[in-house]
């Protein structure tokens, strides 16, 4: 199984970065998708998630400005982030369930946001 992120890069504060993560090879259905992140010395967090059902969870920190979907046909998870914050720079990776409950991640892709 492979899972690839994209969409990262530098962006002053208040911009925005759509993020994107296309999973590939998962043998059993996906139940979530999602996005964690990781700022330097920190521990990684949980960002967003999105459900087989179509339900939604953020982190009460980007409520409003992140919204996460995703397009089921092509396995890709996006994560559109808006309003972006200094404290929002992290490497966000992307985390893929299946219904066998195991845990699939990709690399990450850096987010800085910076003036």
């Amino acid at each position: 199984a492979q899972l690839v992120e994209s969409g990262g890069g530098l962006v002053q504060p208040g911009g925005s970065l759509r993020l994107s993560c296309v999973a590939s090879g998962i043998m059993f259905s996906i139940y979530s998708m999602g996005w964690f992140r990781q700022a330097p010395g920190k521990q990684r967090e949980y960002v967003a998630s999105i459900y087989s059902d179509g339900r939604t969870y953020y982190l009460d920190s980007v409520k409003g400005r992140f919204t996460i979907s995703r397009d089921s046909g092509a396995n890709t998870v996006y994560l559109q982030m808006n309003d972006l914050k200094p404290e929002d720079t992290a490497i966000y990776s992307c985390n893929v369930e299946d219904n066998q409950a195991v845990d699939y991640w990709g690399q990450g892709t850096q987010v800085t946001v910076s003036s």
